[in-house]
């Protein structure tokens, strides 16, 4: 069979080479060029095009700065740090992990987003700045709700301009910064209580080693199967995943 199946790929591959090669298949023609607007529509789909291809690149920044991620993934690798597994789970996996869960969590943003936003300007509805403002309704209304008060202050502070009497005219460029900051703040909180337990088995391990006098074996060779096995008792990724989730809710 697989004989059979390597002679058709062939007669099928010399047939589409003789055929390039005779002039009977044309090959596709690129070409890329910048011509003269003949109008102001013209120049706008221009700048739209532009646009759009800026907010692509910078989508991973606006993941990272404007959602759970942050706070995901910096708890997942103190985990990782407190078991001392070195590369396990690798970072491929916790940053695949962190961002599901990410997605997971901002669903309902992202559904608000597409009923305000997305589709009335799909359907002709409303304009461009429209959509943009409808779009940053629910992303700042998220931020504020897991901005400290504190850091959200700092750069009202900061900035030079006048205070803004209400948080819906808060801009967004001072609403980024201050959830960015809260967001380390606490991720460092959650790893240092993740961290306790797993320092605590390693002190004991050690005192023992010390006591018995073995000073020359590391004590992460003998703490690491403890503290997996106790990891896995309590089902350990189940309950951080899930007090993380309920975290933002």
């Amino acid at each position: 069979m697989k004989k059979i199946l390597f002679i058709i790929s062939v007669i099928i591959l010399c047939s589409f080479t003789d055929n390039v090669l005779f002039g009977q298949t044309p090959l596709p023609k690129i070409t890329i060029g910048v011509d003269e607007a003949q109008n102001p529509q013209d120049f706008g789909l221009t700048i739209q095009i532009l646009f759009l291809i800026t907010i692509l690149s910078l989508a991973p920044s606006i993941l990272i700065m404007m959602t759970s991620f942050t706070r995901l993934l910096i708890v997942f690798n103190f985990i990782r740090s407190a078991l001392a597994t070195q590369a396990v789970p690798s970072n491929q996996i916790l940053i695949g992990l962190s961002l599901f869960i990410s997605v997971f969590i901002m669903k309902p943003v992202f559904l608000e987003i597409n009923d305000t936003a997305l589709q009335p300007y799909l359907n002709e509805q409303i304009t461009q700045e429209q959509a943009l403002e409808n779009a940053s309704v629910p992303i700042k209304s998220f931020m504020l709700d897991h901005t400290r008060e504190k850091d959200l202050e700092l750069f009202i502070d900061l900035q030079a301009d006048s205070e803004p009497s209400t948080l819906s005219e808060l801009s967004i460029f001072t609403i980024i910064p201050a959830f960015m900051i809260s967001e380390l703040k606490t991720a460092f909180q959650i790893g240092y209580l993740l961290y306790l337990p797993m320092l605590a088995i390693d002190m004991i391990v050690a005192s023992i080693l010390l006591s018995m006098g073995m000073m020359m074996l590391p004590p992460v060779m003998i703490s690491l199967p403890f503290k997996l096995l106790i990891f896995v008792l309590v089902d350990g990724w189940y309950l951080i995943v899930e007090s993380m989730v309920k975290s933002f809710s």
